[in-house]
């Protein structure tokens, strides 16, 4: 999320109440998560095992609870609960926006744009040209849509990341800030859900075509012209490169890539990153032609028992 200004560190420090290590008129432009920030922007870690990676990380601006060796180039937000202190961050620059109307003021729709009956449409969003949003859709603030996009039935696009702290009274939600794209020429089922970034974009790529009772986690990144089967699970910060098939009921684990064209069969579990041309198959997943080579296999096991006795 980039912040509408720049701000200055002592600012940012007085908005969430806690010190500063650096140069109090330190530049601050935004605010993300560790995979995907850039020079200006803060990020957060609250646990020694990854304070080298938020400290080394292209972030300028750590959020951290504890005082450190400052690397040079960077400023440190030291609080006692950099958690909280970024929820703080993120109701201040993206505050949750009451609307009483089934169209928001400030969205903007483009000409040719087909909106159905009972259909939500919130602060800011944009919609492009040409698009048919069926009956009951929700779509969140800050959505962005391109031309020639059909969402059907009861989609939500924009619902908050599954993203919790755990501490003693219970589970404590990060609060999601970020927004959901949508590029041209995408295809969108009936009763799918996607979620918005935390504090980046989830993003689905130019003529990617997706069924019914599909999820989408925060953040995941969707490319070009994938095809997307019926009661599938993409987990959060998933990149789906170009081209992918991924057929039903598959489930994925968070923070992996499949790869260009790659072919991912029913029911399979990903549990770890894959390479593009290739067809999957299983759990945990592996090439589909060796996974069916060890299925045969086992099929084998009764007969070769039989013989060994």
């Amino acid at each position: 999320m980039k912040f509408p200004k720049v701000y200055s560190l002592e600012q940012i420090a007085i908005i969430i109440g806690c010190d500063y290590s650096g140069d109090r008129n330190f530049p601050v432009t935004g605010m993300n998560e560790i995979h995907v920030v850039e020079a200006g922007d803060i990020v957060f870690v609250d646990h020694p095992k990854y304070y080298d990676k938020a400290l080394q990380s292209a972030a300028t601006i750590v959020l951290i609870n504890k005082q450190v060796d400052r690397p040079e180039g960077k400023a440190l937000l030291i609080s006692d609960d950099p958690f909280r202190d970024f929820n703080k961050l993120t109701q201040f620059f993206r505050p949750f926006q009451f609307s009483n109307v089934s169209i928001a003021a400030s969205a903007k729709i483009g000409e040719g744009t087909i909106i159905q009956p009972n259909s939500f449409i919130g602060n800011e969003v944009v919609i492009g040209k040409n698009c048919l949003i069926h009956a009951n859709v929700s779509i969140y603030d800050h959505t962005v849509i391109g031309d020639n996009v059909v969402i059907h039935a009861g989609t939500v696009l924009g619902a908050d990341a599954f993203y919790y702290k755990k501490r003693a009274e219970g589970y404590d939600q990060l609060l999601s800030g970020g927004r959901v794209i949508i590029k041209d020429n995408v295809g969108i089922g009936a009763l799918c859900t996607i979620d918005k970034g935390v504090t980046g974009d989830t993003i689905i790529g130019e003529g990617t075509k997706i069924d019914n009772q599909v999820h989408v986690g925060h953040d995941t990144v969707i490319g070009k012209k994938c095809l997307i089967a019926s009661q599938t699970g993409i987990a959060g910060c998933v990149i789906i490169e170009d081209e992918v098939t991924i057929w039903g009921q598959v489930g994925t684990t968070s923070g992996i890539t499949i790869g260009a064209k790659a072919v991912i069969l029913g029911q399979t579990g990903v549990t770890k990153s894959v390479e593009g041309g290739k067809s999957y198959f299983g759990t945990p997943i592996e090439e589909s032609r060796e996974k069916l080579k060890q299925l045969a296999n086992i099929k084998k096991i009764p007969e070769i028992l039989n013989k060994i006795k």
